[in-house]
């Protein structure tokens, strides 16, 4: 089973549809909406004339919004489809930013900078097989005295089963299955569920402590953790979307972390 082979496969086949899919919406995004959330835009504060690496970028919208709060941006991402549609969207709205075909195990090959920022958004992490070499991989990119943020869904929220319709946390997987991939031949994607292509992923759960070591065995010092009872997606059938964009528990349930986001620095 090559499991890497098989997620480039499936992000190459997204690309297409996840560009003309309600869930991006990039007609609003050509119009001006920004594509970050407050999480985001809180915990990096003021990026204007901040270099920023944008790493597993996807076709580019987090990127470019970052650029319009005036960073200077590059975008990583392992599908050639996701850079053309990434470097289409730029010229398309006229914003600068460089966008690189690359592997995240293999950046080094291709990138030789580093920079103030390096940014990775939700829904990135949990493709990768090996989560202590990404760290160094993030890690080597950081400028002494830059920052390192992730935004993330929180591992403990995968252990539920996601298709029970009935508000319910029914387990349905252990918490502790970092080696083990959860693999799956499925019709569409999270952005278009109805879609008729199909592609074979595998997805890791990797332990919040177990992040947080890799990060700091790679040279990051943790500034600050935050866990976030609320996702920018459906996660759940019986979520609740509110005002600010994200996806809620509903106010009588018990609450849990679905997110969590993560600010480093290199010391």
């Amino acid at each position: 089973m090559n499991t890497r082979h098989d997620n480039h496969n499936a992000w190459q086949t997204w690309v297409a549809p996840h560009v003309a899919s309600a869930f991006y919406d990039v007609a609003g995004f050509k119009a001006g909406r920004d594509s970050l959330s407050h999480v985001e835009r809180d915990a990096l504060g003021d990026v204007r004339g901040r270099s920023l690496l944008h790493v597993q970028c996807h076709f580019g919208m987090d990127t470019l919004s970052w650029a319009r709060h005036g960073a200077v941006v590059t975008g990583v991402d392992f599908s050639s489809n996701a850079i053309a549609a990434a470097r289409k969207l730029a010229g398309e709205i006229n914003v600068p930013a460089t966008f690189i075909e690359s592997d995240v195990y293999r950046l080094r090959e291709n990138l030789n900078a580093q920079f103030d920022i390096v940014f990775t958004g939700i829904g990135a992490i949990g493709w990768l097989d090996d989560i202590d070499q990404w760290a160094r991989i993030v890690a080597h990119f950081v400028k002494p005295g830059g920052r390192f943020f992730l935004f993330e869904a929180h591992p403990f929220s995968q252990v539920f089963e996601y298709e029970t319709v009935a508000p319910a946390w029914n387990v349905s997987r252990s918490y502790f299955d970092s080696q083990f991939p959860e693999s799956a031949t499925e019709s569409g994607s999270y952005a278009e569920p109805s879609g008729t292509y199909t592609a074979t992923t595998h997805f890791w759960l990797h332990e919040l402590g177990r992040i947080i070591t890799a990060l700091g065995k790679a040279g990051l010092s943790i500034t600050e953790l935050q866990e976030h009872p609320f996702v920018a997606w459906p996660a759940f059938p019986w979520l609740e979307k509110r005002d600010d964009g994200f996806w809620h528990i509903p106010a009588n349930m018990k609450s849990q972390p679905l997110t969590f986001s993560l600010l480093a620095e290199k010391r």
